[in-house]
């Protein structure tokens, strides 16, 4: 179920009290600016709430050689591991765009290698400004997945 809201967002999770789920959303909005996308021009921005309450930032780098570019969301999750975190409360996105934008097929696929065994996992997409968003679990975003479960059944 895609829950869009129009009103000031809150984060409608109990585990997410509101303060910290405002620091989320403008940091996913602030990390656009670090986007390197002079091909493209569409900049994107990705914060991850740690297990420890601590916000990992990613930006989307692009490439001349196209293939060779990396989302914010996969940028965000490699730092988040490289640190040590690998348990995540939550993910949130941001575009230049009015409407609220999706992560891309790859980025769905490694943001469930890091999710919960539930997959309820929130993430938030959030439009320019951050006065529109969507809430989507891991679970509703990528359906019946593939993940680290499926490779552990063969053992």
């Amino acid at each position: 179920m895609v829950t869009q809201s129009t009103s000031l967002p809150k984060s409608k999770d109990p585990a997410i009290p509101d303060s910290i789920f405002n620091t989320l959303k403008e940091k996913a909005i602030n990390a656009r600016n670090l986007s390197y996308s002079p091909y493209s021009k569409f900049r994107v921005g990705c914060t991850i709430l740690t297990d420890s309450n601590e916000f990992i930032l990613g930006a989307n780098i692009e490439n001349a050689s196209y293939g060779a570019a990396i989302c914010a969301e996969r940028t965000a999750i490699v730092k988040a591991i490289t640190e040590g975190h690998s348990v995540f409360k939550a993910i949130a996105i941001s575009t230049d765009l009015e409407s609220c934008a999706s992560p891309c097929g790859i980025c769905r696929q490694v943001i469930r290698e890091f999710s919960d065994k539930e997959l309820k996992m929130p993430i938030y997409m959030f439009n320019a400004d951050g006065s529109k968003f969507v809430r989507m679990t891991v679970g509703e975003l990528l359906p019946l997945s593939f993940g680290p479960d499926d490779l552990n059944s063969l053992e």
